[in-house]
């Protein structure tokens, strides 16, 4: 049975997408959303209708099987003494390799490791890299499996602990079994942030591309060593408010970024399991991230700058 097509962010009013925001950001909730929804559906139903069109549908995403032969993947445990003590995370990594390879850390939403951001870890896998996503929920049981619930016990976290847990993440990865040494992090929305901050704290991260993510605090920026490539949609008035003052911050500490923010696109934009995904602005944001790294993460890499 055919499937019916894909559904874009142009099928709903701004106004919904806005809401749809505000709900995965928890700054309304479920019913929160019903209520604004309901205005442009037919009652109760549609809105709920409309909310079911807009969540992940992470099968029919899914661009890489957890069973690929391409790829070694495993759950494995670290540790984390500032954090919540124990952490974990998903490893892939590709099954054959001529020799060390470089290591980028991956940073999931304000969900936790889901299947969307195991499915990017191993797309990282597939192009030559040691890919590990951490799940920050590890301390309070894991991703439990569906997105509602995720977000609840997210805002359970130590956000302090979490951090830490992140860095112990990094500086695990760095020196993992088969690795080069070489450090990159792509992060999105929340993990975006994540990346964001780990760059003030990682001295010798070498890239980090966060994805529509809360900029760095203001006055840690002169600490950042890694080159940027800042990723934002148009249409993001949540997190792109805070951006003409990050970059100024940027250029006055003389930090490497580019800033990549395609036309028409919603906050999520590269996340291809909802109807805000764009894919011709996913696919070249996931094309210079590549290339960012491809050329700082290699044996050989180099600091020059970089490309418009």
């Amino acid at each position: 049975m055919p499937r019916p097509p894909r559904r874009k962010a142009s099928d709903f009013d701004p106004e919904v997408l806005r809401l749809f925001d505000q709900y995965v950001h928890g700054q309304i909730d479920r019913r929160g959303f019903l209520a604004g929804a309901a205005r442009f559906a037919v009652g109760a139903a549609g809105a709920a209708g409309l909310l079911a069109a807009l969540s992940p549908q992470f099968a029919a995403a899914q661009q890489i099987k957890p069973d690929d032969a391409r790829l070694s993947t495993e759950f494995i445990e670290f540790a984390s003494p500032q954090g919540y003590g124990t952490a974990r995370g998903y490893l892939a990594r590709p099954a054959k390799a001529d020799g060390p390879l470089p290591t980028v850390l991956v940073v999931h939403e304000n969900r936790g490791l889901n299947p969307h951001i195991e499915d990017v870890t191993r797309r990282l896998a597939l192009e030559g890299f040691i890919a590990f996503a951490p799940d920050a929920l590890f301390p309070l049981g894991g991703y439990p499996g569906d997105e509602d619930a995720a977000r609840a016990l997210f805002g359970e976290l130590d956000q302090a602990k979490t951090r830490e847990d992140f860095l112990a993440a990094a500086r695990m990865l760095r020196g993992i079994d088969g690795g080069n040494g070489r450090l990159g992090v792509v992060g999105f929305c929340y993990g975006g942030g994540m990346a964001n901050f780990l760059a003030t704290r990682l001295p010798d991260l070498e890239a980090a591309a966060p994805f529509y993510g809360n900029a760095a605090p203001l006055e840690d920026v002169a600490d950042i060593e890694a080159e940027l490539l800042v990723v934002l949609a148009e249409h993001d008035e949540r997190i792109n408010a805070a951006w003409p003052e990050y970059e100024a911050a940027l250029k006055e500490a003389g930090v490497r970024y580019t800033l990549f923010q395609p036309p028409g696109t919603q906050h999520g934009f590269n996340n291809d399991t909802t109807p805000r995904y764009d894919e011709d602005a996913a696919r070249e944001a996931w094309r210079r991230m590549l290339a960012l790294f491809e050329r700082t993460l290699r044996a050989g890499g180099n600091a020059a700058e970089p490309a418009a």
